[in-house]
């Protein structure tokens, strides 16, 4: 075995590696170049904006108050009540009785103009009957004309005070007929003040009736948004238990209040109202102005910072922050203004975005 020549091998190995060190020197050497693939930062859902015939409304508040209020009272004073029909919350028909007050003073007044009508009958018939003698007896010559003259003013003072008697007698008769407190329209008795066993008093407040159990809702407007409603428009109420509830304009305040520069806008709410709600509530309600078109957007699409308004638009896998104004609301849409009708935007997730971010698109989700 012959030995190796490491002198003869050497240049063998050194050739090229020496030639591959010179190329590199010189940039000829081959490099690979590495392909760095940006990841996604969020997996996304788009949508296009989509136009919409939308109601037009103005948002404004007030008190719901009783159509027309009657306050009742005693139209006899210094009398005893005796008996109460009706307490808070009852639906009366008109006519009904709500209370009742001692009627035996008032009982023998009648009487007693009823023994002077009688009284006043009966002297009336005497001083006809003698005027009568007296005529015939003046015709004979038995008396003289004065006579007669007398004997006819006694009738016809008799006829007066009968008449007067009369009179009395319808008085009393009135009075014992308001000895019965009747409810002057059909409605609901928002108030009560009677008891029993009191002394009626003059001007005295015993009941207070929501007339036809009526009720309204006053509602406050600017004087710039005053001129946008009248007669006949819908209005739109929630109530307390989140319910909606209608009713018509009937009446727009000529005055603003000279306090608050508001004016008071009266809404007819249907006779079911009572059920809903109640005299003295706030609630706060909608006017419906008209229709118009909308460019609206889901509200998981919209992004709130530093109190403005932001969409995510997506161009090529990539989204950029886009500062929109928003409109009206309806249900789980918002108008937009400033948006291209054609863009798409982040549907869901535009909170876990930035500026630039690359993501990934699954499908464009049609609004609904």
């Amino acid at each position: 075995m012959k030995p190796i020549q490491i002198a003869t091998i050497a240049p063998r190995l050194l050739g090229p590696l020496l030639i591959t060190a010179l190329l590199s020197a010189c940039g000829d050497a081959p490099k690979e170049t590495a392909t760095v693939a940006t990841k996604p930062a969020l997996t996304v859902t788009t949508t296009t904006p989509q136009q919409l015939d939308w109601p037009q409304v103005l948002k404004a508040s007030g008190n719901i108050v009783a159509w027309q209020e009657a306050v009742i009272g005693p139209e006899i004073s210094n009398y005893r009540i005796t008996e109460l029909n009706a307490n808070v919350g009852d639906r009366v028909k008109k006519g009904q009785v709500l209370a009742r007050i001692a009627g035996d003073t008032v009982e023998s007044e009648l009487a007693e103009t009823r023994a002077m009508v009688a009284e006043a009958q009966a002297t009336l018939t005497e001083a006809r009957a003698n005027h009568e003698r007296a005529r015939q007896l003046r015709d004979k010559g038995f008396y003289s004309a004065q006579q007669g003259t007398q004997t006819q003013t006694a009738a016809d003072t008799a006829l007066a005070r009968l008449n007067a008697a009369k009179a009395r007698l319808q008085t009393a008769e009135l009075k014992r007929s308001k000895a019965t407190v009747l409810a002057p329209d059909d409605g609901i008795i928002s108030a009560r003040s009677a008891t029993v066993g009191t002394l009626t008093q003059p001007g005295q407040e015993l009941f207070r009736l929501i007339r036809g159990g009526r009720l309204e809702w006053r509602a406050e407007v600017t004087a710039a948004e005053i001129s946008r409603l009248k007669p006949g428009q819908t209005a739109t109420l929630e109530s307390p238990n989140g319910e909606s509830l209608e009713g018509i304009v009937r009446a727009v305040s000529p005055s603003l209040d000279p306090q608050t520069r508001n004016a008071l806008v009266y809404v007819d709410l249907p006779a079911s109202a009572s059920n809903m709600v109640s005299a003295g509530m706030f609630a706060r309600g909608e006017f419906r102005l008209g229709q118009s078109p909308a460019l609206t957007i889901p509200q998981s699409a919209l992004l709130l910072r530093e109190g403005f308004s932001y969409v995510f638009r997506v161009d090529r896998n990539k989204v950029t922050q886009t500062k929109i104004t928003t409109g009206r609301r309806n249900g789980e849409r918002i108008e937009v203004i400033g948006l291209d009708p054609q863009a798409q935007v982040v549907a869901i997730g535009a909170g876990f975005l930035a500026d630039g971010d690359t993501v990934s698109i699954v499908a464009a989700k049609p609004a609904p």
